[in-house]
């Protein structure tokens, strides 16, 4: 079975059934790796009571699977899944999951971690936090790109 790269959705997700797809049958998947990210009830010292992730259609989906290209480009991987959520998010709610399957965990590690160093600087989403101080749109973090550019990466946005 083919299991989609890429999708922007404002469902859930169930982490144990897209592993599952992802690996499905094929007997060289010795190692998966995978990141989940969840909403936070803080943020840079404020309190966050919810959180909204705007994007592009079509756009966004282009970007992300782009960034697939590159980690198979880098790294000895079988496949990626990415799947981030849009729309409003409460704390505790699930964002966005990555997860890698290879041969060897070295390769998986490696791939998780640098498609989330990728997705934080580069996947076209905007987010706005709801605080106790009114609505705000959420800036990109200089240490963001300084993870980005530990892969030889340079695209500043802070």
């Amino acid at each position: 079975m083919s299991v989609a790269r890429v999708s922007i959705q404002t469902a859930d997700f169930d982490l144990s059934q897209e592993v599952a797809a992802l690996r499905d049958g094929d007997k060289r998947v010795g190692a998966v790796c995978s990141f989940v990210g969840t909403v936070r009830d803080r943020n840079d010292g404020s309190t966050v009571a919810s959180m909204e992730l705007e994007h592009y259609p079509g756009m966004t989906e282009k970007a992300i699977e782009a960034m697939i290209d590159e980690a198979h480009r880098r790294f000895d991987i079988l496949g990626a899944r990415v799947i981030h959520r849009v729309g409003l998010l409460q704390p505790l709610d699930q964002i966005m999951m990555v997860a890698v399957v290879s041969a060897h965990r070295g390769q998986s590690f490696e791939a998780c971690e640098f498609l989330m160093d990728y997705l934080k600087t580069q996947a076209p989403f905007w987010k706005k936090e709801q605080t106790p101080e009114g609505a705000h749109w959420v800036d990109a973090r200089a240490a963001d790109d300084a993870a980005l550019a530990r892969w030889g990466i340079r695209a500043p946005n802070a």
